[in-house]
């Protein structure tokens, strides 16, 4: 299991949003290159680079993404607001994989495309739901297609990589909700990395018992509540 830090950005500052919402953020460094190489110090596996004001429409950290990944020497995940070919495009050129969530849901023709273009391993589905429901539009959209319809519908395209956040428990150190997982990853070629709520290692080791392909650590990092070190050595 890849242990994978997250670095949110929201106007160029490293932040923690509670449950997806933008009025309740907490800042953790206005350096977010110092802290990409802090966690890769640490022994990452991989770093999960995310644009918040894209996500949510106000603002672009673009730039930024691109300089992190091309400082740092372990793969980069990207996501937020990736929603038209030309940014995952461009993305593809820095990033090592690009999380594709709202455009995923919108535009199967361009989905198809891209899986065409860039193979299954570079593009990732964000399938991130609210209590078992896919929600879309940076978390302010709850849809009515449950999480294991949408992995399975995806998987009959020919994806093969997945991230689910519970929205529910982001941001919340309440531990993850594993059991809408549980089905999922139990999908034959189903690479999931489970997000959202973990709190301390004995839910790092929670989450290690379903054998995902990672799990993203984010709040409890920040707060010190578990470290990579420990993350890695379960």
């Amino acid at each position: 299991m890849k242990i994978i830090p997250a670095i949110d950005l929201m106007e160029g500052k490293v932040v923690r949003l509670y449950k997806g919402d933008p009025n309740k953020k907490t800042i953790y460094s206005d350096n977010p290159l110092e802290i990409a190489k802090k966690w890769e110090s640490a022994g990452a596996d991989m770093i999960h680079l995310v644009d918040l004001d894209a996500t949510l429409g106000r603002g672009s950290n673009f730039e930024a993404l691109g300089n992190i990944a091309k400082s740092v020497k372990i793969p980069v995940q990207v996501g937020g607001g990736f929603r038209n070919e030309t940014i995952i495009e461009e993305a593809l050129e820095f990033a090592q994989r690009v999380v594709i969530g709202t455009l995923a849901f919108k535009d199967k023709t361009v989905l198809d495309r891209l899986l065409t273009t860039y193979g299954n391993e570079k593009l990732v589905i964000s399938v991130d739901h609210n209590d078992g429901l896919i929600v879309v539009n940076g978390w302010q959209q709850t849809t009515k297609i449950p999480l294991i319809d949408a992995v399975n519908d995806f998987r009959k395209m020919g994806f093969s990589e997945y991230l689910s956040t519970s929205i529910v428990r982001d941001g919340t150190l309440k531990g993850p909700d594993l059991e809408p997982l549980k089905m999922v990853n139990q999908i034959e070629n189903v690479n999931l990395i489970v997000s959202g709520g973990v709190s301390n290692i004995d839910d790092v080791i929670k989450v290690k018992e379903l054998d995902p392909f990672g799990v993203i650590l984010g709040k409890a990092l920040y707060e010190n509540q578990v470290t990579i070190e420990e993350a890695k050595g379960i």
